[in-house]
């Protein structure tokens, strides 16, 4: 049956679309960044990235590492979003570039790992409004918790269902208070070590940022909770419909995106455990930068890190609904899933249905993973899970980049390198992090809770996930055979597309020039 968005055609008798051009280069960039969480994904991250063997004062290290894979699959975003800016992203690019199989497998990769995450992140946005306020005896309460988790992802729900220029301005405060934030506390922090040298505090030195000063398995272990700190930049690339400049400016940003997470990661890492040492961040992995906040700053000045990871959650709830809602409005658009996902608001122009789903199907998830595991050791558990997914859909992407653009890659040295040789080694890092982490997550202790059905928890949320979405893959052949009926391997990029002058449109948000 033919669905709502497509039975209200636009002038053209084309299906609505999104809202055109209701973004720029700098809201790309802002959605991208925000994505992320820098501050939610240190206070989670830093710990267990210290406390991984062999790694201890090398947590900078390990992050630059980590920074290369996402830079070259950004790289690869960067190109195929100049060939097809589809708000699908990896679904498009890869049913495109290797068939219609591949592609829906890709989709529901990322609607997974979105799912996935919104539990963590509602669950933290909402711990830490209860800290903020001092009611400490709500934070410690799971039915506290899960009643304020469930608000937050209501409210970004209808944020983001509400109009695309609201979700922009929403994350420009967000971001631009948690990015202060954490500039202040790295600055304040660092100024303490040289000028007071607090006890245990350590002076920063080049080789914490030397990968070659650590061993070769304590690098990839520690890269493996590295993969996550940097996901969710792709974000701004979903939005490319609503954007200005969709062909050039979404993929620029992806890779601006990446390079300022880069700077942000390092200067805090290094502040962090230069101004107490590696063993408090150890001691306290669950949380670093709440407990380094109460040291660094004095009273009420120690609730700006608390303030900082909210508005960190908070964020990236909400640009965590924007690709699901968008990757399944371009699956719908293909027909290869239900055609209601196609839905777009007739006055705010967002993927209504989509946007909904996404919100109360995350609603849903947090409330059972909150609900039926209030140690929320199984919370912690997806968190590592979600590595698989991400290995999986940015793997793909690079390798799409090379196969879409292979009759174009041979035409330059350039072509070779950018378009060829990063996206595949992007690929080839993504897959063997993939391997390392199904080896390590499958072992006995290695994870926080018990296995489910006697696999252990990442493994059976993470790579289960996965195996579920070629089950679906397969029984959405039925009703969708249409789609399916692309041969793989026959779609090329246009000649010369990769040697196409850039206009470089000026930055724009909201509207204005900046």
């Amino acid at each position: 049956m033919e669905s709502a968005a497509l039975s209200q055609p636009v002038a053209g008798g084309e299906p609505r679309k999104l809202k055109v051009g209701a973004l720029g280069y700098l809201s790309n960039v802002v959605i991208g960044v925000a994505s992320t969480a820098p501050a939610y994904s240190l206070a989670a991250t830093l710990g267990f990235i210290v406390a991984v063997a062999g790694v201890g004062v090398h947590a900078p290290a390990v992050l630059l590492v980590s920074f290369i894979p996402m830079l070259f699959i950004a790289a690869a975003y960067r190109y195929l979003n100049k060939a097809d800016p589809d708000p699908g992203t990896t679904f498009a690019w890869v049913r495109r570039a290797m068939g219609p199989h591949l592609g829906w497998v890709n989709g529901w990769a990322i609607v997974i790992a979105d799912i996935i995450v919104m539990a963590a992140l509602a669950q933290i946005a909402a711990k830490y409004t209860f800290l903020l306020f001092g009611w400490d005896s709500a934070a410690n309460s799971n039915w506290a918790q899960i009643g304020m988790a469930v608000f937050w992802i209501a409210v970004m729900t209808w944020i983001c269902w509400r109009g695309i220029e609201l979700s922009a301005r929403t994350q420009l405060f967000l971001l631009s208070a948690e990015v202060l934030i954490l500039a202040i506390f790295a600055v304040v922090a660092l100024v303490k070590v040289y000028a007071n040298a607090p006890s245990g505090s350590i002076t920063p030195h080049f080789s914490w940022f030397n990968p070659f000063d650590m061993g070769w398995g304590a690098l990839v272990d520690g890269m493996l909770l590295g993969v996550f700190i940097y996901w969710g930049w792709d974000s701004g690339v979903t939005v490319n419909e609503e954007s200005e400049d969709s062909n050039e400016g979404p993929g620029r940003a992806a890779v601006v995106s990446t390079i300022i997470l880069l700077v942000i990661y390092l200067v805090v890492s290094a502040a962090a455990q230069a101004y107490k040492g590696t063993t408090l961040l150890q001691n306290n992995s669950d949380d670093v930068l709440s407990v380094l906040g109460k040291q660094v700053f004095s009273s009420p000045f120690d609730k700006l890190l608390i303030f900082a990871v909210l508005t960190s959650a908070a964020a990236s709830t909400q640009t965590t609904i924007l690709p699901t809602a968008r990757t399944t409005l371009s699956m719908a658009r293909k027909r290869s899933i239900p055609g209601r996902f196609a839905e777009v608001h007739p006055r705010y122009l967002t993927p209504g249905f989509s946007t909904i789903w996404m919100g109360a199907v995350s609603i849903v998830w947090t409330i059972l993973v909150m609900a039926f595991n209030p140690a929320q050791n199984v919370l912690g558990d997806s968190i590592s899970a979600l590595g698989f997914a991400i290995c999986f859909y940015y793997g793909f992407t690079g390798l799409a980049c090379i196969i879409y653009f292979r009759r174009e890659i041979t035409r330059s040295v350039r072509n070779f390198l950018l378009a060829g040789v990063v996206p595949f080694l992007g690929f080839v890092i993504l897959a063997l992090i993939f391997g390392k982490a199904a080896h390590d997550y499958s072992q006995a202790g290695f994870n926080y809770s018990k296995p489910i059905l006697g696999i252990q928890t990442p493994i059976f949320i993470g790579i289960g996930s996965l195996l579920l979405g070629f089950v679906a893959m397969l029984l959405a052949m039925i009703p969708y055979r249409d789609f399916f009926r692309q041969k793989p391997y026959t779609e090329v990029a246009t000649p010369g597309l990769l040697e196409a002058p850039v206009e470089r449109a000026p930055l724009h948000f909201e509207g204005k020039a900046w």
